[in-house]
C-alpha cells in the first residue's frame, strides 16, 4: 500500500512535504501521521498534544476532505489516499 503525506506551511518547514509511505493495513490516520512526525520532534510538537492527540488546530484531510479530528484515531488510510496535515489558516 502507497500514501502520499504532505505536510503545509509552518509543518513543512518541519517534516517536508510530498512524503511517500507504504503503512501496513489497517493503519489510520493518526497513527500514520503520528509515525511520520515522529522522526523530528519538534514537527511531532507542533501537530500533538502532550496526550499524543492533534492538536485542536490543526487541520487534517484525506483525498480533499475535510477529516474529523476525532475520527482520526478509528479511519483507516487506503492504498493511493494523499493525506494533507495543515496549521490553522488565517487571512484577509
Amino acid at each position: 500500500m502507497t500514501v502520499k503525506l504532505r505536510f503545509f506551511a509552518r509543518f513543512r518547514e518541519l517534516l517536508g512535504t510530498d512524503l511517500i509511505t507504504n503503512p501496513n493495513t489497517g493503519t489510520t490516520l493518526l497513527a500514520l501521521v503520528k509515525e511520520i512526525a515522529g522522526t523530528k520532534k519538534e514537527g511531532y510538537d507542533a501537530i500533538f498534544d502532550e496526550h499524543g492527540m492533534f492538536r485542536e488546530f490543526v487541520i487534517v484531510m484525506r483525498n480533499g476532505k475535510r477529516v474529523e479530528l476525532a475520527d482520526a484515531a478509528t479511519v483507516l488510510v487506503a492504498d493511493g489516499d494523499e493525506i494533507a496535515v495543515f496549521p490553522p489558516v488565517a487571512g484577509g
